[in-house]
């Protein structure tokens, strides 16, 4: 899949077009939920993955998100991010939004995500706070 804006910026689900090194760079130095993630890491996590790619004018990929899901039930997006050069630009709204979009036809009871401060972003494509956030449990929290 690929989808366009007006101001040039295309999104795309191609993995040939994903700057896997430029990906790790991102999530190990400057997303606090990733920081020091390993390459091999994050090379296994996107072969595991449904995975999206936003690029700009040039090509050259801006931002990233990823997607684990069974396809049938369940889906849950994670390591989205904007290089900030590009924030501000509702790139990540946008993102949200094709994933979303890319996620209906599979007709999933969930799509759940974790955000700590972009709440905003997130409830534009229309994801909502859990209405029973107690039903939910974890395995081996991170500290």
């Amino acid at each position: 899949m690929i989808t366009s804006r007006e101001d040039g910026y295309e999104l795309s689900t191609d993995p040939d077009r994903l700057d896997v090194g430029l990906v790790h760079h991102w999530l190990s130095t400057d997303a606090f939920w990733a920081l020091d993630r390993s390459r091999e890491t994050v090379e296994q996590s996107i072969r595991g993955s449904l995975n999206f790619a936003v690029h700009d004018v040039t090509g050259a990929q801006v931002a990233y998100a990823r997607v684990v899901t069974d396809r049938s039930t369940f889906a849950w997006l994670c390591d989205v991010y904007v290089a900030p050069a590009h924030r501000g630009k509702g790139l990540g709204t946008w993102l949200a939004g094709a994933v979303r979009d890319h996620l209906a036809p599979y007709k999933l009871k969930r799509v759940l995500l974790s955000t700590l401060d972009a709440h905003e972003i997130y409830s534009k494509a229309g994801f909502t706070p859990l209405p029973n956030p107690e039903h939910l449990m974890i395995l081996n929290p991170a500290p």
